[in-house]
């Protein structure tokens, strides 16, 4: 017989961010009994959440920005680590001025709360949440990326970025607590769930298991990451949720050890132990190096005897997270980096000139050119780009497999996977980064065997598939660094018009004009692969 325990499964023992006060209306305080009720107008709801999104679209928290110069500072970190950061840190000094977004995918908008039972509001406040969400996405400068079905096969875009994922729990006291996130599709495909058993909880088949898995995550959701591994959870979706706010920093303030209730833990060693795995993988940001990883987190769940589900997921170089509270003394939201540009070094990094390369020329001298460098070789673009992403090569698959021929525009032009958010007024682009190459796997075969695709730019790693079919038809994969969307739109991309498929928005065919934009050759047309090399 043992005696009754339950304690919160998740102790946060402290709140060390710093926040800002938005505003004392929208908040009174009323007496019920001799219970002190916070009363909070809906309308305090939907300030909050567009504040947040607004704010998260456009700024970083300063330990981000820190961790990036970090790398600047390295003796260690290779040039490749070097150029992204340095190329991170003039992104988020341009997105602070609130025109172009850090990142073109402006993301799922993910709101997780923890609402007192002394706090009253009287409606639905996902509702309100959404609502503020909304007023975000329609005001500003950002991408509607959420498709919503109609059918099983038929999809739309909804217009609004709508729905959101709003999860509201219950908690004592008088407080109100949230966690916003901006979660591009990059990051979230970058959540794996493994089923594993008890036999993995031995140090050599741990560390095992994770230098195995850890290369699951790739490139393609743009590196440095910060990085969370759960090891256990009373389910696969507790284990998931875990990774999410694990990632965000969220869970950053748990304890060290556990105990007989089952509480979450963090395990240091393991974090250290991670870190240097990732470290030693050679992935570094994005082309090689030291960074694959700015930290981990390493929680520790409780877990069913037949059970040992693992977590593994990351927050990406747009590290889009912010935290939020209401109570008694008004509507507060974390503080985020107003001044990036204290980070930056006064002088770029030195890196070996690039090889430019002419797009205004027919694909047959473009692959000539090309076919002269090796993989890892720096680009430096201009010229003409055709811009398709999924649904987009979806179409041409279409008009393939009806006996159509493959459009002009993808043969006489490298294609660029992308989709843009919205342009600012007086600029030629809104954020335009790349998105990742994986997704278009599937279409690069047919697509070169067609005269189409023969030089493809985005970014992360692709499977072998890709690089049989460059060396079969003598195409080239490109790789364009991961995060930095809103410095391509302001330096490097001079022109966007829609060419094909109008209707489908942000996932239309476009042509851009581009102009030193930055890139290097991933997979060549003999069949090498950088990252296959690592």
């Amino acid at each position: 017989m043992i005696d009754f325990i339950y304690q919160d499964p998740y102790p946060i023992l402290k709140d060390d961010t710093q926040y800002r006060k938005i505003t004392s209306d929208f908040v009174k305080v009323e007496q019920l009994g001799d219970r002190e009720i916070i009363t909070v107008d809906p309308k305090g709801l939907e300030l909050l959440a567009e504040e947040a999104f607004t704010d998260v679209s456009f700024m970083l928290r300063t330990s981000h920005l820190q961790k990036l110069k970090n790398i600047l500072d390295d003796p260690e970190a290779t040039d490749n680590d070097r150029f992204v950061a340095y190329n991170l840190l003039q992104n988020a000094s341009v997105a602070t001025e609130g025109q172009l977004p850090s990142c073109q995918d402006t993301g799922t908008a993910i709101v997780m709360a923890k609402k007192g039972e002394n706090v009253y509001t009287g409606v639905d406040d996902a509702e309100w949440l959404s609502k503020g969400i909304f007023n975000t996405y329609q005001k500003r400068n950002l991408r509607y990326s959420q498709i919503v079905p109609i059918s099983m096969v038929e999809e739309k875009n909804s217009g609004s970025n709508l729905p959101a994922q709003v999860d509201i729990y219950a908690k004592k006291g008088a407080s109100y607590e949230f966690l916003f996130m901006a979660k591009g599709g990059g990051s979230a495909n970058k959540t794996f769930l493994y089923q594993q058993t008890k036999s993995l909880l031995n140090e050599k088949s741990l560390e095992a298991f994770i230098r195995t898995k850890i290369k699951d995550l790739g490139t393609s959701a743009c590196p440095p990451y910060h990085l969370a591994l759960v090891i256990g959870g009373t389910s696969a979706e507790a284990t998931l949720a875990t990774v999410k706010k694990a990632s965000a920093g969220y869970y950053d303030n748990l304890p060290t050890s556990g105990n007989m209730a089952g509480q979450a833990f963090r395990d240091l060693e393991w974090e250290q132990r991670v870190q240097q795995i990732c470290q030693e993988s050679a992935i570094g940001a994005q082309f090689g190096g030291k960074y694959f990883t700015h930290d981990v987190r390493v929680i520790r769940l409780p877990r069913h005897a037949a059970s040992c589900p693992v977590g593994l997921g990351v927050s990406c170089s747009a590290d889009r997270n912010i935290k939020a509270k209401i109570n008694k003394d008004g509507i507060f939201l974390e503080q985020l980096e107003t001044n990036p540009k204290q980070f930056l070094p006064e002088t770029a990094p030195h890196l070996e000139a690039p090889v430019e390369i002419d797009l205004n020329q027919p694909m047959e001298s473009i692959l000539a050119k090309l076919t002269q460098y090796p993989i890892k070789t720096r680009l430096k673009l201009n010229g003409t780009v055709i811009v398709a992403r999924d649904i987009a090569h979806a179409k041409i698959k279409e008009l393939l497999d009806a006996g159509k021929p493959m459009p002009d525009y993808f043969k006489n032009h490298p294609v660029y996977y992308a989709g843009p958010a919205k342009t600012p007024d007086g600029m030629a682009s809104g954020s335009f980064g790349p998105t990742t190459a994986g997704r278009m796997d599937v279409y690069v075969d047919e697509f070169q065997k067609n005269g189409g695709s023969m030089v493809m730019l985005a970014k992360g790693n692709r499977s072998k598939q890709v690089m049989d079919a460059c060396n079969k038809y003598g195409g080239f994969y490109l790789g364009s660094v991961g995060g930095p969307a809103a410095i391509l739109a302001q330096d490097n991309i001079l022109k966007v018009e829609v060419v094909d498929f109008e209707e489908l928005g942000m996932e239309a065919v476009r042509k851009i004009t581009v102009k030193d934009f930055p890139a290097f050759i991933i997979t060549d047309d003999k069949g090498n692969d950088f990252f296959e090399n690592l």
